[in-house]
């Protein structure tokens, strides 16, 4: 692989890898990485056979951020064609695929504002994870103060933001940033194990319980909307042909077989 074509794509029994494969740039993201990143996942995602995206990297790095090289140029670091998608082509990218970041190494500043917009993380034993914006001067402006505090305790999200001292992949277990660590060099088959679990079940029902569960992060849990949503999700839900399949599949004793819809 070039920088000319720096990302990667395999797709098979349900779930689509994307590599990002810059290894001498650590992964930074740069014009090229945003345009193939964000084509990659939309095209994944308009897949009906995709069921599960991994996002990873090669190398000693998920990604060491943006490019700072192209920054210095002035260039854009989004989708030329959907500037809406946000850094990397990923950042603001309206998924309904269920996505897992496999965080093969150090993943600083936009390398990690990519793994929060992830669903889900599997992180290598010697990860390291961190935004060292502010000893640049600079703040972490694709997602990383927005989101770090919803996923870990504020006062943790600030000290990581202020700091920019990065945390160890257990330190990132420990608070609920990362769902499982991986032995050294197997963040990616951990990642593949957890995408082929989700993949099994039944894909409508994995698609709304996802996007209702991150509506429900931005609204009252006891107010009329979010429960109006709930109402909306199960009614789509349990109208579905796989809701009829899954308990004859249990009743026959077969695995079920999904169609979606």
């Amino acid at each position: 692989m070039s920088d000319e074509d720096p990302v990667h794509v395999e797709t098979s029994d349900g779930i689509t890898v994307v590599t990002l494969d810059r290894p001498k740039a650590l992964n930074a993201v740069s014009p090229a990485v945003a345009a193939a990143l964000g084509t990659a996942l939309e095209t994944a995602d308009h897949d009906d056979s995709v069921r599960a995206i991994v996002v990873t990297g090669t190398g000693r790095a998920f990604s060491a951020g943006a490019d700072l090289k192209a920054v210095a140029q002035g260039l854009r670091l989004d989708h030329p064609d959907h500037p809406e998608w946000g850094f990397g082509g990923f950042a603001r990218h309206p998924l309904t695929t269920p996505t897992i970041a496999a965080v093969n190494g150090l993943a600083f500043g936009g390398g990690l504002e990519l793994m929060l917009a992830c669903d889900l993380a599997v992180a290598d034993e010697n990860a390291q994870l961190g935004l060292p914006e502010v000893a640049r001067g600079l703040a972490a402006g694709a997602g990383g103060l927005l989101r770090l505090p919803q996923r870990i305790p504020r006062a943790v999200a600030l000290e990581i933001a202020m700091t920019g001292e990065p945390i160890s992949a257990a330190r990132g277990y420990e608070l609920g940033l990362v769902n499982r660590v991986a032995p050294a060099g197997t963040a990616l088959d951990a990642a593949r194990a957890m995408a082929a679990t989700i993949a099994a079940n039944a894909p409508l029902a994995v698609r709304e319980s996802r996007g209702l569960m991150r509506r429900a992060a931005h609204t009252d849990e006891h107010g009329d909307a979010a429960w109006d949503d709930n109402t909306a999700v199960m009614s789509r839900v349990f109208a579905s042909d796989d809701a009829r399949e899954g308990p004859r599949a249990f009743a026959e004793k077969r695995s079920p077989e999904w169609t979606g819809r």
